[in-house]
């Protein structure tokens, strides 16, 4: 039998594959552990000591707390650090988190990085670096829960492949960017808590894939852009706490998939749309406390579904309709302090509403508030 002997050149191409094997699983890149350690240098977290096994001597894609790397490339793609969460660390110690500081630009060198979550410190502060807007592969850029400062970066537009924004409860302040309506890709969008003034850009529809929209707790003003009546997407529309004004449009009842919308603490003026409340695809819908008047439109159904719907301190008039004890279901009423009069309807959901849903109306009479008619 006739033994093979390996050629020079099969050996030295066992040899160059054997070495490409090797290298598939790369290290950290250099360029992307010296941001990382300009990053850290940037903050505190003294309690949990997250940041023990972020050594220099070490290879940021093998277990540094948060970060995660291509294994092709060696490039860090996720930076996932969340001061409230159930890992092991928190358990252990039993509290969330605390970090100071604030965020180094240096963070911009991580041009591969497609996830940015530092969330829920309660202590970081300054400013967003605007150069993050050069992160062109990031998807997903939290930075809620913290005390950062001054204004969305002028170009957040360019981050093309944004799929979540998320700055809620901080102390930003500044208008939305018109280039923010370029996103998208944009499914979240989450402002809440702020100081964020102006009006919500008239293009705001163009947001096509957003399905949350919540920018409560702000100083907005302006109106509803009509622009927004194409949301085909959007679920959820969070605008209370804010300076909205005039009337709500009737297009907002016609939305396709809206199943919470929150108004509440604004100043809306007019009627309520007929179609807002005759929709069957509402969970919650809060308008309360604007200065909404004439009377409750009677158009509710056997399809009607309301998890919670309040329409307290407003100015409301005339009657309760009786259509609304023919609902599907209505868990919690709240129609308190208006100027409504008559009986109030019996049956469901009348039968398991306590006085306080009635309460401080001209003249409101019978089931729970105990009052003769």
């Amino acid at each position: 039998m006739t033994k093979l002997l390996a050629s020079p050149l099969s050996s030295l191409l066992l040899a160059v594959a054997f070495i490409s094997v090797i290298t598939v699983v790369r290290s950290c890149s250099p360029t992307d552990q010296t941001a990382l350690n300009a990053f850290k240098s940037s903050l505190s977290e003294p309690n949990l000591g997250i940041f023990n096994t972020w050594s220099e001597n070490t290879d940021c894609c093998k277990g540094w707390y948060g970060i995660s790397c291509d294994p092709d490339s060696g490039r860090v793609t996720d930076i996932s650090l969340r001061g409230e969460s159930e890992d092991a660390i928190f358990q252990k110690a039993g509290r969330s988190g605390y970090m100071s500081g604030s965020i180094d630009p240096a963070v911009c060198g991580l041009s591969a990085l497609t996830s940015f979550v530092l969330a829920d410190w309660k202590g970081i502060s300054g400013e967003i670096p605007p150069c993050v807007t050069s992160l062109a592969s990031l998807r997903i850029l939290d930075l809620a829960g913290n005390r950062i400062t001054g204004e969305i970066p002028t170009d957040i537009g360019k981050l093309t492949k944004l799929g979540v924004l998320n700055l809620a409860e901080n102390r930003m302040s500044g208008e939305i960017p018109s280039s923010l309506t370029s996103l998208s890709e944009l499914k979240h969008l989450e402002l809440t808590e702020n100081g964020i003034s102006g009006e919500i850009p008239a293009d705001f529809g163009s947001l096509k894939m957003l399905s949350r929209a919540l920018l409560g707790r702000n100083e907005l003003t302006g109106s509803l852009p009509e622009s927004m009546s194409g949301m085909d997407r959007l679920a959820d529309l969070d605008l209370s706490r804010n300076h909205i004004e005039g009337p709500i449009p009737e297009w907002v009842g016609n939305m396709k998939v809206l199943s919470l919308l929150n108004l509440d603490c604004n100043s809306l003026t007019g009627t309520i749309p007929g179609s807002l409340l005759s929709n069957s695809g509402y969970g919650v819908l809060n308008l309360s406390r604007n200065a909404l008047e004439g009377s409750i439109p009677d158009v509710f159904g056997s399809t009607t579904y309301f998890v919670a719907l309040d329409l307290s301190h407003n100015n409301l008039a005339g009657r309760i309709p009786d259509s609304l004890s023919s609902a599907k279901f209505v868990g919690h009423l709240d129609i308190s302090n208006n100027k409504l009069c008559g009986p109030i309807p019996t049956g469901s959901p009348f039968d398991h509403l306590e006085a306080t849903s009635f309460s401080a109306n001209e003249c409101l009479c019978g089931g729970p508030l105990m009052k003769a008619c």
